[in-house]
């Protein structure tokens, strides 16, 4: 097995070289096993004194063959990143199941089983590499749940921090070569996630990439806290991220006006990971894979992205009909300003010089 820093510089230079594939939805292949009470459960929690039916990120514990399997149906479809099954694997999320002090084990696990998939799969040609998934929480820093207290928040940027910590430190000790910090619909609780990631690194002495991915949550082309994607790009861009980009919420139909523009400010790799299509009248995403594969491949024709994959209602077949669409395409090139210039307001004048 390769060195942390090793897997890292080899992630950089195949970045460099193509558009790389990120996995599908694991909620989806999670729902599409239907499991009762009793699987959630499984051995382990046999006897848990409330209902954890729907704790998917629990199944890394309770059902980790499945969790593995699915790793593995995506790496033999062609996806280059994986993602732990760990979205709401915080103590904020998990409380809704009462869960949180197993909130490290089930990160830990989590990417141990990507990793041993990752590994099981790379080779010399195509290394595979192990993302671990950072979701929003169910809760919002700077928007209030209730609509007749403006100035109510449910949580605070430190608690969001302490969280956040938590399950960084048992993703990275677990193995994850990058952290994904994803379906971000309140930039404050992304802001509380960089500052975690940062304190760790710090922490650990080891530099681990992030990537960002925001929400445009409706056809404003807005996040849930009113940003633009110039505007979310400019709040994030301090972390120097590996990549940026958008995910879920929207088709790649829909999706692709908002990665152009976010495209247009950012100087890093550019990822984007849309639903497949738009949800039906029952929740359910018809939108068929080659469907979705040719949104993607006109993006990497026209020099969009650097990472691809799906969110919602996405599979292995979906990520296959990607990979198969974008194998071999060159990746986005950078913007030749640096970002520095572009903030401080000196770009006309460069572009005149």
């Amino acid at each position: 097995m390769q060195s942390p820093e090793d897997r890292i510089a080899r992630l950089r230079a195949v970045a460099a070289d193509h558009v790389l594939v990120i996995d599908g939805a694991m909620g989806t292949m999670i729902q599409n096993l239907k499991y009762d009470e009793a699987q959630f459960r499984g051995e382990k929690f046999q006897t848990w004194n409330q209902s954890v039916q729907g704790d998917n990120d629990l199944l890394n514990l309770t059902q980790p063959t499945a969790v593995r399997d699915i790793h593995d149906q995506y790496l033999d479809a062609g996806a280059d990143i994986v993602k732990t099954n760990t979205f709401n694997a915080t103590s904020i999320a998990q409380a809704d199941y009462g869960m949180e002090a197993h909130v490290a084990e089930i990160n830990l696990d989590g990417a141990k089983l990507a990793r041993a998939a990752a590994e099981a799969s790379s080779t010399d040609e195509k290394p595979r590499f192990v993302a671990g998934a950072i979701g929003p929480t169910n809760r919002t820093a700077s928007i209030s749940p209730d609509v007749n207290d403006p100035g109510h928040r449910n949580v605070d940027f430190d608690t969001l921090v302490d969280a956040y910590s938590e399950q960084a430190r048992a993703l990275l000790e677990g193995g994850v070569d990058l952290f994904l910090v994803e379906t971000v619909f309140d930039t404050l609780n992304a802001k509380a996630a960089i500052y975690a990631l940062k304190a760790l690194e710090d922490d650990v002495c080891r530099h681990t990439p992030i990537m960002i991915s925001g929400t445009i949550t409706d056809m404003s082309g807005r996040t849930l806290s009113g940003q633009t994607p110039e505007a979310f790009w400019h709040s994030i861009m301090h972390a120097e991220p590996f990549s940026v980009g958008f995910n879920c919420a929207l088709g790649a139909e829909q999706l692709r006006p908002h990665i152009a523009a976010i495209g247009r400010v950012a100087d890093v790799a550019i990822s984007a990971y849309p639903n497949a299509g738009l949800p039906n009248d029952l929740g359910g995403y018809d939108e068929r894979p080659d469907e979705t594969a040719a949104h993607l491949q006109e993006w990497a024709d026209s020099g969009l992205v650097n990472i691809v994959g799906g969110c919602c209602g996405t599979t292995p077949d979906h990520i296959r009909a990607i990979a198969d669409a974008v194998a071999r395409k060159k990746p986005r090139q950078m913007p030749g300003l640096p970002k520095r210039l572009r903030l401080s307001g000196l770009e006309p004048f460069v572009a005149a010089a």
